[in-house]
């Protein structure tokens, strides 16, 4: 995997325990963590909604899915103007409500992400003495043609940056909504 030396001990641990993706010669992966400062069953409860994307994905202006909402369900996401595409058919491959973890796989669009598969982990932790959320998001991505690996890498992770803020944004406002407590360190 890419740069899991550049994390922390726990965060290269959760990589390597659930972030196992075996690319090809003509794929590019990585990973990529966000501390978020508010409490995991919120963030959670955001990134779990395979139905609503839009929740905190801002380049996602529309979703529609088909199935009910188990593994294997298809949701169809239009996605807003300005990026290389209108459309993407994603399917739920794995939801894990005590692990929190969810995995897609996109499936169809008119985008060059081919064979782009994901996996998103949810962890709690403990954030200036309050419950925080580390969130890990992996993925593996063919290289279209006429782009590097390098390139393309690139282009993903700017666009998980881009969720990851969101999601640590909207999740943030959440928690001071709630007035989540301190944790009693003693």
């Amino acid at each position: 995997m890419n740069g899991v030396d550049a994390y922390g001990a726990m965060e290269a641990q959760y990589i390597r325990r659930h972030h196992r993706h075996e690319p090809r010669e003509n794929q590019c992966t990585s990973a990529l963590v966000k501390h978020i400062r508010a409490p995991v069953h919120l963030v959670w409860s955001l990134v779990r909604r395979f139905d609503q994307p839009q929740k905190y994905k801002p380049f996602v202006s529309r979703c529609v899915v088909n199935g009910d909402l188990g593994i294997g369900s298809v949701r169809e996401v239009n996605v807003k103007s300005g990026l290389p595409a209108t459309t993407s058919t994603e399917r739920l491959e794995l939801l894990d409500d005590e692990e929190h973890i969810l995995g897609i796989k996109i499936v169809g669009g008119d985008h060059r992400l081919r064979n782009y598969s994901s996996i998103m982990t949810v962890h709690p932790e403990i954030i200036d003495g309050r419950p925080g959320t580390l969130v890990i998001e992996s993925f593996v991505v063919d290289v279209p043609e006429g782009n590097t690996k390098d390139e393309t890498c690139y282009f993903v992770q700017a666009l998980i940056r881009c969720n990851l803020k969101s999601l640590a944004d909207v999740s943030e406002r959440m928690a001071v909504q709630d007035r989540t407590e301190p944790i009693n360190q003693f």
